[in-house]
C-alpha cells in the first residue's frame, strides 16, 4: 500500500510543479512589454515595395487533367454486359458538332478534331470566359 501512496504523492508533486511553472510563465508574460506594432510591415497592393512580384510562375508546373469529350450516353447494365468487340455505342453528340474540352472536369473550351502526324488533336474554336464558367458552376 505504501507503494501506491508514494506514486500518488509523486503525481501530486508533478502536478504542483506544472502548476507552479504555468504560474511563473503567466507572470512573466504579464511583465513582458507588449509587442511593437512596427514589427509588422503593412500589406499593400504595390508589389514593387515588398520585393516580390505578382507572378504565376509558381503554379505553371502543376499538372492538370485535360479531357476532350466526344459525347455521352446512358446505358443499362444488361446492355453494357452484352457489348463485344465491334459493338457500336450511340452517343448524344452529333457528327461535326464541337467537342467539349474539360480541365479537371470543368468545361473551358470547345473544339474540333484534327489529325496531325497520325495522332488525334483538337483545334479550339471557342474558349469559355471565366464569367461563363462561374455562371455554369452556380447552376
Amino acid at each position: 500500500m505504501a507503494n501506491d501512496n508514494d506514486t500518488q504523492i509523486a503525481a501530486e508533486d508533478e502536478w504542483g510543479a506544472a502548476i507552479a511553472e504555468q504560474t511563473q510563465s503567466e507572470a512573466a508574460a504579464i511583465k513582458a512589454p507588449p509587442a511593437s506594432p512596427s514589427v509588422f510591415r503593412e500589406f499593400s497592393g504595390d508589389t514593387a515595395k515588398g520585393g516580390t512580384h505578382n507572378d504565376i510562375d509558381f503554379i505553371l508546373d502543376i499538372p492538370v487533367q485535360l479531357t476532350v469529350e466526344l459525347g455521352r450516353t446512358k446505358i443499362a447494365i444488361k446492355n453494357l454486359l452484352q457489348l463485344a468487340q465491334g459493338s457500336v455505342v450511340e452517343l448524344d453528340g452529333l457528327a461535326g458538332e464541337p467537342m467539349d474540352v474539360l480541365v479537371n472536369g470543368c468545361l473551358i473550351a470547345q473544339g474540333e478534331v484534327v489529325v496531325v502526324n497520325d495522332k488525334f488533336g483538337i483545334r479550339l474554336t471557342d474558349i469559355i470566359t471565366p464569367s461563363e464558367r462561374i455562371r455554369k458552376l452556380n447552376k
